[in-house]
């Protein structure tokens, strides 16, 4: 059976983990979506692992792995996730290919990406990485952008040249200062990028990496006929999608399920089983409404969403920058069961709330007075919600040992099957630590 894992809420829902626990069941993990901004944790036998741009299936033995077409690759980033796992004995080659059509991000788009963010007028940022990914996008649907298969041609250093002197002109229409576009490996001089250091640089990239990129359409689909099992794996979140989140509080992609199939060539007919990862309570980086929130490393200091976040180490796996906290959204859960077809739930850092006494989830919204149960489709909507909340009583016990769901205590028992029946699919698999081990599978 073909499996779509996706996050089901803001993005950092622990996908990697969960991906990397549904792999002993796949023949081949896909990445179909996103790129390096976002970083899936791995932690297995005593070891953590933070993979950016290669699936998490990488971790396994004889696991193939294929970064796809929807994907924005960033080739330096992925040289050195490469020698990252050879360093901790892990042989990607002949195991790791990179679709031909797959989008590339080069050092022009990160430029291009903090030039643009530094000149919003505050109240008007975005809250991008940084890391190029929204002008790469901008590039593939303006029909401009370099493939990972455009590396195999002969014009492609010529072309690379060119890029970069139209955003160097971009730059200049910005009034980039140098101060902005610091970028590791990037010389920029009066607001401006050092063409033929950047053509170098992609020389010696391209003979790295010219020997994973095939055509990975035609791949999956002879692995498909031969009865091969495919996992995809996706980044970010529901929430984040360019079509159906917090718009323009999003990424530029699609990490909802539909994303799955135009990101690898697969036929939805292809799909078996999509399964949501959540998070026993919400979390968000960066810009945009937040209905439930109860803390940020800012201005909003609640004692519990500190508790969640000093507990749950949330910090980005790949920015670092700390995560905003609130209490579980069932709206927001709902809402991604709808858009995604979940079948199955992946309940994740149950944990982290074990020291709480009171529970809140979020049951329905109060927009303008009137109780709301569905997603407002606009930002601005969101932004004046009021949540509606429920209360339960926590357990004040550490779950981080158990092995068995009829082991739970009962009121974190009691918990796990509420978020359930408010959030409208089966529970599949049950997280209770940040470890491959801590996890028990129900119907996975």
């Amino acid at each position: 059976m073909n499996t779509i894992l996706i996050g089901s809420q803001w993005g950092d829902e622990g996908k990697g983990k969960i991906i990397d626990v549904l792999t002993d069941k796949a023949d081949i993990v896909v990445r179909y979506q996103g790129g390096s901004n976002a970083g899936h944790t791995v932690i297995a036998e005593g070891k953590k692992r933070v993979l950016r741009l290669v699936p998490s299936g990488i971790l396994h033995p004889a696991k193939t792995c294929v970064i796809g077409n929807g994907v924005v690759m960033n080739p330096l980033d992925l040289i050195g996730e490469i020698e990252e796992l050879r360093a901790s004995g892990v042989e990607p080659k002949g195991r790791l290919f990179i679709s031909t059509r797959t989008q590339m991000v080069m050092l022009y788009h990160r430029a291009l990406d903090k030039a643009e963010e530094a000149a919003r007028p505050v109240g008007k940022k975005i809250g991008t990485t940084g890391r190029g990914i929204g002008p790469a996008y901008a590039a593939k649907v303006g029909r401009s952008g370099l493939r990972c298969g455009d590396m195999l041609q002969d014009d492609f250093l010529d072309r690379v040249r060119e890029q970069v002197a139209e955003t160097n002109e971009r730059l200049r229409e910005l009034r980039a200062k140098d101060e902005d576009l610091a970028i590791p490996g990037c010389t920029v001089k009066g607001g401006q990028l050092d063409a033929e250091e950047i053509v170098a640089t992609y020389a010696a990239a391209k003979e790295r990496l010219a020997p994973y990129v095939i055509d990975t359409v035609a791949y999956l689909h002879e692995a498909k006929a031969a009865g091969k099992s495919i996992l995809l794996e996706g980044a970010q979140g529901t929430m984040l999608d360019i079509d159906f989140g917090t718009y323009p509080f999003v990424t530029s992609s699609n990490p909802t399920a539909g994303g799955a199939c135009i990101g690898s060539g697969l036929s939805p007919r292809d799909i078996g089983c999509v399964v949501g990862v959540v998070k026993a309570y919400t979390t968000r980086v960066g810009e945009g409404p937040f209905p439930t929130e109860l803390y940020n490393a800012v201005d909003k200091q609640d004692p519990d969403g500190k508790t969640m976040a000093e507990r749950g180490h949330e910090f980005g796996a790949v920015t670092k920058r700390p995560r905003r906290t609130g209490w579980y959204d069932a709206v927001v859960a709902r809402y991604s069961q709808q858009v995604n077809g979940v079948d199955y739930w992946a309940l994740t850092k149950l944990d982290v709330l074990d020291t709480l006494p009171k529970i809140k989830i979020c049951v329905a919204y109060e927009l303008d007075g009137t109780r709301i149960e569905t997603m407002p489709s606009t930002a601005r909507e969101l932004a004046r919600v009021k949540p509606v909340y429920e209360e339960m009583d926590g357990w004040l016990c550490e779950t981080s040992d158990v092995t068995r769901i009829e082991d739970l205590p009962p009121k974190a028992r009691a918990y796990v099957d509420r978020l359930v029946e408010l959030s409208g699919a089966k529970l599949g698999i049950l997280s209770i630590g940040p470890a491959r081990e801590s996890t028990l599978r129900l119907a996975l």
